[in-house]
C-alpha cells in the first residue's frame, strides 16, 4: 500500500504542465519572507532583489522529494551563467524554514537562496497544487522571470523538472538583448 501511494504523489508529481495565472506582462507581487542560502536564514524581499537585476523565482513542491532534488542540482550548476546574465535566482516552496535551511545546504549547493512560499505568496502566484503529496502541503512546480520593472517577463508551468532552468535561462539571456 506505501508503494502505490508513493507511486501515486511519484506521477502527481510529473504531471502534465498545469497554467500559471500570471502572464508575461503581469505585476509581479511583492512578497517579504525568510529564506536560506548555504544553511543560513535571512530575509528574502523581493523588491529588494529586483534592485539587483532580473529575478528567477522558481516555486517547486517539496524539497527532499526526487524531482525537487534534481531541479536545485541543476539551478545550481548553473549558477554562474544566471550570475553571468545578471539575474538572482531564489527557489520557493511551502515547506518551512527550518527545511529548506537544510536543503539550501545539500540540494542547493549553497549557491542560491531558497524561502518559504506562505499562503499569500502562493495565492499570489497561482501555485497552489491544491492537495497533499505525503501529507505536505505543496506548490505546483512554475518558474518565473520577473524583469527588474517587477513584471513577469517569462513562465515556464510545467510539473516535470527538466527544462525550468535551460528555459529560464534563455529568457533572463533574452532580457538583456532588449
Amino acid at each position: 500500500m506505501r508503494l502505490v501511494s508513493t507511486l501515486a504523489a511519484v506521477a502527481l508529481l510529473t504531471a502534465a504542465p498545469a497554467f500559471a495565472a500570471l502572464a508575461p506582462g503581469a505585476k509581479a507581487p511583492d512578497f517579504t519572507t525568510r529564506g536560506a542560502i548555504a544553511g543560513k536564514v535571512f530575509t528574502v524581499h523581493l523588491a529588494e532583489q529586483l534592485k539587483k537585476g532580473p529575478v528567477v523565482l522558481y516555486f517547486f513542491p517539496a524539497a527532499y522529494t526526487g524531482g525537487c532534488n534534481a531541479e536545485a542540482h541543476a539551478f545550481a550548476e548553473a549558477i554562474p551563467a544566471f550570475t553571468k546574465a545578471g539575474a538572482t535566482v531564489i527557489g520557493m516552496s511551502a515547506d518551512n524554514v527550518e527545511t529548506l535551511s537544510k536543503f539550501s545546504a545539500e540540494k542547493c549547493a549553497g549557491k542560491f537562496a531558497v524561502a518559504s512560499a506562505g499562503p499569500k505568496v502562493v495565492a499570489g502566484y497561482d501555485v497552489a497544487l491544491g492537495k497533499q503529496v505525503l501529507g505536505r502541503n505543496v506548490t505546483k512546480r512554475t518558474s518565473y522571470v520577473i524583469g527588474k520593472d517587477g513584471r513577469v517577463a517569462f513562465v515556464h508551468d510545467n510539473m516535470n523538472p527538466t527544462d525550468h532552468v535551460t528555459t529560464t535561462l534563455a529568457a533572463v539571456e533574452n532580457l538583456n538583448r532588449r
